[in-house]
Formats: C-alpha cells, sequence, structure tokens
C-alpha cells in the first residue's frame, strides 16, 4: 500500500501523461475521508497552485443530481408524483408528436427516457414550447417515449423550472436552502453569491496548438439577465442542469449524503427510500437512474453509483459504492480528453489508482 506523497506522486504521473492543469482529489474509506490533496495549478495566467478545500469548480452535468434531489424532496412530501404529466408541471404541453397520447412523466424527463432531445438547444424553455417554437417537434426523437435512453440537458433545466412553479422559490436559493446550507457546503448556482476569488480557472486543450484556452464563458455572472428573471421561465440562467460551483472536499461531503441513502451525520436531506430510487437504473441501456448512476465499468467487477462531468474544458468524476461505504471525486480543470470505456481516461486511471492503493 503507498501513502500520502507515493499516492500524490502517481496522481502526478497520470496527471503528466495527460497534460492536467490542475487535478483535485478526494477518497472516502468506510464513510469518512481517508485522504484528499490537489497538485497543478488553479489559475496557469497567475501561477496559483490548486488548493482541494479552497478552489470552486463548476462541475457540469453533477449539478444534474442536486436539481434531482430537491424534486426528489418534493415527492417524498406528497406534493408531486414521479408518474406525473411533465407537462402539467412545467406549465406547457410535453408531447411527442409522433406518439401524442403518449404522457411524458416526471421520472422520464429525469431519467432521460422522455425521448426529448437537445437538438433545438437547452439555454432556453421556449425551444419546445409549442407557443414560442414553430419547430418544438424537433426536439423529440422518433421512439415512444420511455422505451429508450437519450442524455439531455434539456431535460434538467425543465426540471429546475418545475422546481420554481412547486416552490415559488428561485432555483438557486432553492438548492442553497435544502441542501447546501443544511450539508454546510460553501457552494452555488449564482455565480455572484460566491467567493469569485475561488474560482478555478477552466481551460480547454487545443490540440491544434498544443496548448490550453482558458474558459471565462464558465464563470459568466449574468447580471442582466438575472435582473429581469422571470420564475419557472428564466431558470436556464443557473443551468440547474450543470452550474453548479463546488470544491472537491465539499463535493465529497455530498457524495456521502448519497452513499449513506440521503443522510450525514444528523443531517437528513433524503428518506432512504428516495435515495435508493435516485440510485436505481430505470434505463437498462445506460444504467442511468434519476441524474446518478450505475456502472461496473469504472472499476472492474464494482459495483458504482454517480455521475460525470464536463465542460469547458474541465471533467469531474464523483463515484461511490453505497454498500461498502467508499467513493472519489476527481476533478480537473484542464487536460488532453482521452476516452477509455466511455470515462475520461485520466479520471477513470486516478479512480482505479486510488481504489487499488487505498480501498482494496
Amino acid at each position: 500500500m503507498l501513502f500520502g506523497q507515493d499516492i500524490k506522486n502517481q496522481v502526478q504521473a497520470i496527471a503528466d501523461q495527460y497534460k492536467a492543469v490542475g487535478v483535485a482529489y478526494v477518497v472516502v474509506k468506510d464513510g469518512k475521508v481517508i485522504m484528499k490533496d490537489a497538485l497543478g495549478k488553479s489559475s496557469i495566467e497567475n501561477n496559483t497552485p490548486l488548493d482541494v478545500d479552497r478552489h470552486l469548480f463548476r462541475i457540469a452535468s453533477i449539478s444534474k443530481s442536486f436539481t434531482s434531489t430537491a424534486i426528489m424532496q418534493l415527492v417524498e412530501k406528497g406534493k408531486i408524483s414521479l408518474d406525473d404529466d411533465f407537462g402539467d408541471l412545467v406549465g406547457f404541453p410535453i408531447r411527442n408528436p409522433n406518439f401524442p397520447d403518449k404522457k411524458i412523466t416526471l421520472r422520464m424527463v429525469l431519467s432521460h427516457t422522455s425521448s426529448i432531445n437537445d437538438v433545438n438547444g437547452y439555454f432556453e424553455l421556449d425551444v419546445i414550447n409549442p407557443a414560442k417554437n414553430p419547430n418544438w417537434q424537433k426536439s423529440y426523437n422518433s421512439y415512444e417515449p420511455g422505451t429508450d435512453y437519450q442524455y439531455c440537458n434539456l431535460n434538467f433545466n425543465m426540471a429546475g423550472a418545475v422546481l420554481e412553479r412547486l416552490t415559488n422559490v428561485r432555483f438557486d436559493t432553492y438548492i442553497r436552502q435544502q441542501i447546501l446550507n443544511p450539508l454546510g457546503l460553501q457552494a452555488g448556482h449564482c455565480v455572484d453569491s460566491l467567493d469569485q476569488t475561488r474560482f478555478a480557472s477552466l481551460y480547454a486543450y487545443d490540440s491544434k496548438e498544443d496548448a490550453f484556452e482558458v474558459q471565462p464563458l464558465a464563470y459568466l455572472p449574468r447580471r442582466e439577465e438575472i435582473s429581469n428573471y422571470v420564475m419557472g421561465e428564466s431558470t436556464p440562467i443557473f443551468s440547474p442542469t450543470g452550474g453548479l460551483k463546488i470544491s472537491a472536499s465539499d463535493l465529497a461531503q455530498y457524495m456521502m449524503m448519497h452513499m449513506n441513502y440521503g443522510k450525514l451525520g444528523k443531517v437528513k436531506i433524503l428518506g432512504k427510500k428516495a435515495s435508493k430510487t435516485m440510485q436505481k437504473k430505470v434505463s437498462e441501456k445506460e444504467g442511468y437512474g434519476l441524474a446518478l448512476l450505475e456502472t461496473n465499468k469504472l472499476i472492474e467487477g464494482q459495483h458504482l453509483v454517480g455521475h460525470t462531468g464536463s465542460a469547458y474544458g474541465l471533467y469531474s468524476s464523483m463515484f461511490f459504492n453505497p454498500k461498502e461505504k467508499y467513493g472519489f471525486v476527481v476533478i480537473t480543470n484542464g487536460c488532453v480528453p482521452t476516452s477509455k470505456d466511455g470515462n475520461i481516461a485520466l479520471t477513470s486511471e486516478i479512480i482505479n489508482l486510488l481504489y487499488n492503493e487505498l480501498v482494496k
């Protein structure tokens, strides 16, 4: 077994192989954090070292699970059902034109089995609203809702809007009040609600130039749009589908809550039944539940639950085993994005290293 500095040296070797700008990682074993560290830079321009506790990343699609967790809280309270007609919830018809009589449910939206796609884009809900877009039909695939899987960001931007319609609380505020604050996490969707000196810069790799380009759009404050905010419509501004900013160490705390089926210490975010529903695959094809997915491919022969994220050059991974109470958070703010068994090679190799040396 390797320890602290040896592990860091091995992680550094993997990071070097994929030219990573920076990597933050956290290991949980027996329900406790046993290691957390970071290497590389939070900013190339300022030459600042990356810090596992201090620096916040826009974690991309792992954000979806926060949206789903908030929705499941309302399901538990009996305010909505996973089998509700999603059109009734979002306030305009959600019907695949090829199957006009087939109800598209909240469960289908949260599991990417809704037959909805991102062809029209996902930054505005109007793209799929028949009253607002003459080409709304393009937002649907040709197969019957509930019969197949396609990953779709629009699903979750709409789910965030539903959250606002049901609670009359702005999306970013609701997530903070119901999930982040109770868990003691310094995180959020709204740029101006956070300490912007803590943001880790994100870098997209340009293969032609063999260079990294900083992506300032990742942390755009969008103040003007927020000043004209319309509840239940403007929600994509905060990107329920990918816009949460959080540190690797705080994301590990959130992961432990899901690992313990909705609880972290004495704080209960979800009941066990609702938490298990999130983790149970709806689609056999992809192993996807309600914004958490099941996989046996990341670590050979190990059943893991979690999610990945990729946007603006960032690649994030959060995976855990709820029975054996171990898990990993690995985030890079820029690397050469080589793929390996459907995962980003950098995060996959680091997770396997950490598992073999610290958990196994």
